[in-house]
Order: C-alpha cells, then structure tokens, then sequence
C-alpha cells in the first residue's frame, strides 16, 4: 500500500491544499487546520451550515496563505500570527485560546458568510486534548473537528462511487491522507501503522455528516452520498467513512510512501 494523496485545510472548512510532502505533527499536519472562522458568540462556523463558505479557494506561498473569491479581491492571510487579542473560542464542546486576526481580515471573511465573523488562530503551544479514551500519549489537536488526522483508502471511495449514479471526487470527505493498493474499507480495522516509517495509531471509524453532501465546486447540497452510505455503512445511528488517526512520531512523509502495518 501507498500514500496517493496528502491534503491540508489552512483554513477549516474551507478548501484544501493537495500537497506532494508534509510535515506530520502533533495536531495534525503542519498549517492543517490552525485557522478558523467563528461568529460573535466565538462560536465555530463551518460548511454545514454555511455551504458558500466551500467557494473560497485557498494557496500558500512561503510566508502567506491567500484566500480568494469571485466577488472579493485576494486576501493575504500571514501563515502563523505571532500577536494578536487572545480570546476563548468554541470547536464543537471544546473551549479553546485563540488569537483574533486584525480586523480587516475578519472583514473581508464577514462579506461572504453574510455575517459579522472572525477569523482566529492556534498557536502551535495551544492545548486542545483529544478524547482521552481514544488518546495514546495525551495528544493535541488543532481546529479540526476531533481527531488530527483522516485517512481513507482509494478503493473505499471507489467501492462507494460504484453504488453512486454519479461519482464524487475525495474532496467531499476532507481526508488528509489516502492510501492506493488497500482494499474497500480494510482501514476500518487498522490499528498501529507505518507511513513513511513513521507511526501512527488508528482510533476508530470517522462518523459523517452533511458536509459530505456539499458540492466543493459549487456550494449546492444534494442526498448523497449520505443517503447510499446509510444503506451500507451504518454503525449504531451513524455513518461512517475513512479512519481517525493519531501520529505517534513527528517527521516528513510524501507521496508514494509505503504504508505497512506494525
């Protein structure tokens, strides 16, 4: 088995970055997920329930990551925020430290969500514990929405795109890495794996939600592929697809890197 894909989204629920090497850390990929969009109760905004917020496109240079949409022009976002108001954000029922970008940037986030919002960051030392249940050594993550990382395997996807009138492309299930060559939905079963030669521990099976329903290139929601995933991919109420994942060891991994089991 092998990687095929590596992904990051600077920015929560906006769009990814498919990127050929990444830095793999505690809270999950370096400049995964540090950013992200909360409203005046701090609160975090996402796609589900602002489904526009997926026409946002996103790029990193070496210092920045730009932002932009068609009605807006390119918005400079530094990559890390070294100063800035330190305020209390929620992430589903996680209280976190944030800092609060300048006010112009917020601004620019405001336009589009169609309402008053700001954009906050987490600084590398923030303290976000994952479910301790699940946790191996107390790890950390970053605004994503529970776990560090995702994983799914290419077959998966295949396996459900032939039960689909029409085929969804990976970025509707946000996965940070995929995995070639594994069969449809062994990464349910995984448990301590190699990527790269570095470790990683699979927690358990990641429940999905609306956004999967959310077309990426045009914010439109549709039944699928909640709806066939149901019919198939139930544990207890939920649905699930691809894996929860902890990184037990720091370093760099890149595509085509072997994935092996422990």
């Amino acid at each position: 088995m092998k990687v095929s894909g590596l992904y990051i989204y600077p920015i929560k629920s906006l769009k990814g970055i498919a990127l050929q090497e990444v830095e793999v850390m505690e809270k999950g990929f370096r400049y995964d997920r540090r950013w992200m969009l909360v409203n005046e109760q701090n609160g975090h905004i996402t796609q589900r329930t602002h489904p526009h917020l997926s026409q946002i496109g996103i790029s990193l240079t070496a210092e920045s990551i730009i932002a932009s949409h068609r009605d807006m022009p390119d918005l400079k976002i530094p990559i890390t925020l070294e100063n800035g108001r330190n305020i209390q954000v929620t992430v589903w029922n996680d209280s976190v430290e944030a800092l609060e970008a300048p006010q112009s940037i917020s601004e620019w986030f405001s336009k589009i969500a169609g309402e008053p919002c700001k954009l906050v960051f987490m600084p590398e030392d923030g303290s976000r514990p994952v479910n301790p249940d699940r946790a191996i050594n107390g790890e950390n993550v970053s605004f994503a929405d529970a776990y560090p990382y995702l994983i799914i395997g290419q077959s998966s996807l295949d396996d459900l795109n032939s039960r689909l009138e029409e085929k969804l492309p990976m970025n509707r299930f946000r996965p940070n890495i995929v995995v070639e060559e594994s069969k449809p939905y062994e990464e349910d079963h995984w448990e301590d794996i190699q990527i790269g030669g570095l470790k990683f521990h699979v927690t358990h099976p990641c429940k999905r939600c609306v956004f999967t329903t959310i077309d990426q290139d045009t914010g439109k929601k549709a039944a699928e592929p909640l709806k066939t995933l149901a019919t198939y991919r139930r544990e207890g109420k939920d649905v699930i697809f691809g894996v929860n994942t902890l990184a037990l060891e720091t370093g760099t991994i890149k595509l085509g890197d072997e994935v092996s089991m422990n």
